[in-house]
């Protein structure tokens, strides 16, 4: 789409990097990043009764996992991109600062 709005057709050998900079569009894996650090934060702020909050404590027990590597969980991502930005857990709790640090300019 971005080429297209630009003008360019695949023929014309330009880097999708090149597009996106010139149009002024962030890279999506800080785009992922940033909604999945935005719904920690909404879940966060949660009470600890609702229901999405009570699905972090569940522990599965007498299931076995596949032979390959194993799959990250969700928790892990959320610590592997908050140490990426270097914040912390407390700040998902304040909307204003969660929302200043995480967010992606583009």
């Amino acid at each position: 789409m971005l080429r297209w709005m630009c003008g360019h057709i695949r023929i014309d050998k330009i880097r999708n990097e090149d597009i996106r900079r010139n149009v002024g569009v962030a890279p999506v894996d800080d785009k992922m990043r940033e909604a999945r650090l935005r719904w920690f934060g909404h879940v966060q702020r949660r009470s600890i009764d609702a229901p999405v909050r009570r699905c972090e404590r569940l522990a599965v027990v007498g299931t076995r996992r596949g032979r390959r590597r194993p799959k990250k969980y969700w928790g892990e991502v959320i610590r592997q991109d908050m140490v990426r930005l270097q914040i912390s857990e407390d700040v998902a709790l304040d909307r204003k600062a969660c929302r200043t640090s995480i967010r992606v300019v583009g």
